[in-house]
């Protein structure tokens, strides 16, 4: 039985969409059940032939409008879908930034072109997607982004690098924060663009970045006088703060936010050694934060339907939700290890966890990033 909780008011529609997904993972064939459950998988699981699987149903662009082979569906909709895979572990790292944040990025300010070009695509589970804000030496601070872009004839030629790319190195482009102005020092945040780079195109050196898990899912990519078409500007020349702070509402809000060891809290449930050497009021606390942390992720997808701003609940979800995983390997971790007779796969979640636990609050900007910008919204600073 799941541990995910269910919305109390969740319509006869929606209750019958997650039973509808459910459904699915568990009819899956046994080539792709293979890669369900783990730690982090929306990140790293990356599986084109379940990817592919969940266009056909209709689960990926389900908000993208028909007339760009999207589904028209609600965000709350796809909220269910999402929470579902990700609660299951499945591998959905293939068509996950191009689905959460690229294509209502392209909807909102992309050109007339871009989108045909994208939107169908990224909807048949046929285009992936990169992310290129962050770079070396910058950490936090997008603003003191170096990568360049300079005017060509029909376009732009682009030089710097992009650091901590997930996927990069299987993704068919990544949408790029460049400068296309001098930094100004009064405004840090102006004559920034962002614009849609094709990882294949000449120039683009993607080299791997080795987690301290041993795994392959981040990477460097170096930028070296790359060509880039007008028509794959993001929007007017000089928006690409407000562009990157819209984005971040679709990035910092969702359930991956808090569900990235919801595989590991089943598994050391289910887990007679653990479970029994658990108070039942540890575990209850643990599951009152993920309803809690449910609730939230699910008003900000009520917000972003109505089409509200909503970046400091989005950052609220973010610096909750990471917090909680790592609470929650942390947990296991320590339950597991006090425990005899243990299962394997139960010991190496938690240490996978433990492990990632750095991770899950650096990505989409770090948790003491974020409670500024939390401050600032509710007018603490």
């Amino acid at each position: 039985m799941s541990l995910m909780p269910t919305h109390t008011d969740e319509s006869a529609a929606l209750g019958t969409l997650r039973q509808e997904v459910r459904e699915f993972l568990m009819t899956l064939p046994a080539t792709l059940r293979t890669e369900l459950g783990g730690v982090d998988t929306w990140l790293s699981g990356w599986n084109i032939d379940f990817t592919r699987a969940l266009a056909e149903r209709g689960w990926i662009g389900m908000t993208i409008p028909r007339e760009y082979g999207g589904h028209a569906r609600t965000h709350l909709e796809r909220f269910v879908v999402t929470e579902e895979l990700l609660a299951a572990g499945a591998p959905v790292a293939a068509h996950w930034i191009a689905d959460r944040q690229v294509a209502p990025t392209l909807l909102r300010f992309g050109t007339e072109e871009v989108r045909r070009e994208f939107l169908p695509e990224i909807a048949a589970g046929r285009c992936y997607f990169g992310i290129g804000m962050s770079e070396p030496d910058s950490g936090s601070d997008l603003a003191s982004v170096r990568t360049k872009a300079h005017r060509v004839d029909g376009g732009w030629t682009v030089s710097g690098t992009k650091l901590w790319t997930s996927g990069g190195h299987l993704a068919h482009a990544f949408i790029a924060l460049v400068r296309t102005a001098p930094l100004d020092a009064s405004d840090r945040h102006a004559g920034l663009s962002q614009l849609l780079v094709r990882l294949d195109d000449p120039g683009v050196d993607v080299r791997p970045v080795i987690s301290a898990g041993g795994h392959h899912h981040f990477n460097e990519v170096v930028l070296d006088d790359v060509f880039v078409p007008d028509h794959r500007l993001v929007g007017e020349e000089g928006d690409g703060w407000m562009q990157v702070t819209s984005e971040l509402s679709f990035e910092r809000s969702g359930p991956e936010r808090f569900l990235s060891t919801m595989q590991l809290f089943e598994q050391a449930m289910a887990d007679p050694a653990v479970a029994e050497n658990v108070a039942d009021v540890d575990s209850g606390r643990q599951l009152a934060r993920l309803a809690g942390l449910h609730e939230m992720s699910r008003a900000v997808a009520g917000s972003l339907q109505r089409g509200e701003e909503a970046d400091v609940s989005a950052a609220l979800v973010k610096v909750l939700g990471t917090t909680f995983e790592g609470d929650l390997a942390e947990w296991i971790d320590q339950s597991a290890g006090s425990a005899s007779g243990v299962e394997s796969r139960t010991k190496s979640l938690a240490t996978r966890g433990v492990i990632q636990r750095p991770g899950f609050t650096l990505r989409g900007g770090t948790n003491e990033i974020l409670r500024g910008v939390i401050a600032r919204g509710l007018g603490m600073r």
